[in-house]
């Protein structure tokens, strides 16, 4: 099964943004097999940082001097967040920059393969909690709403996801939701 998503998130063709306002971040996109079905991991931001204060969110965050790629990024930022160690990642694919276009981001999101089980080391300065969602909860319709928001004078519809009592929405249900949706166009 992990061949087959590697063909299918190395097949795809990012799209980059090119708004210059946008400041440059990255995330990883954590997926592990439990032995039954795949998860994604996700993190609850702190009160103590600067950004999306107690967001649902992918390890991640801005570059620093040091890091050479925005990969880079999001290794260190995830390392950093959660105690996930590089060398136990296997980057499989990009998918699309996303912008938050209330905090002024490009999110360059990194799909990984991460071992099950693994032994986090939740950094709490930045993370309360440490998350992970099984796929077919995310992909039943029953845990996503659409909304109609509005993006700088534009009216979109933006996908929310629930699962167990916690809403997952903003550019990370924006980057979940094109998870999703590649899947489904490749099935």
């Amino acid at each position: 099964m992990n061949d087959h998503l590697k063909k299918i998130f190395s097949s795809h063709q990012k799209k980059k943004l090119t708004d210059k306002k946008l400041n440059a971040a990255a995330v990883l996109v954590p997926l592990f097999h439990d032995g039954k079905e795949y998860h994604l991991l996700l993190t609850q931001r702190s009160d103590e940082v600067l950004h999306h204060k107690g967001q649902i969110s992918f390890p991640g965050g801005k570059p620093h001097k040091a890091d050479a790629s925005l990969l880079d990024t999001a290794l260190r930022e995830s390392w950093e967040e959660i105690g996930l160690n590089p060398g136990d990642v296997e980057i499989i694919g990009e998918l699309d920059d996303t912008p938050t276009r209330t905090s002024g981001f490009s999110i360059s999101p990194f799909i990984a393969l991460i071992p099950h089980p693994y032994t986090f080391t939740r950094n709490p300065h930045e993370i309360d909690d440490i998350i992970n969602v099984p796929l077919s909860a995310l992909l039943d319709p029953s845990h996503c709403k659409q909304n109609m928001v509005n993006d700088d004078g534009e009216m979109i519809t933006a996908s929310t996801y629930e699962y167990n009592g916690r809403v997952i929405w903003g550019a990370t249900a924006s980057i979940i939701k094109q998870l999703l949706d590649t899947l489904r166009t490749s099935v």
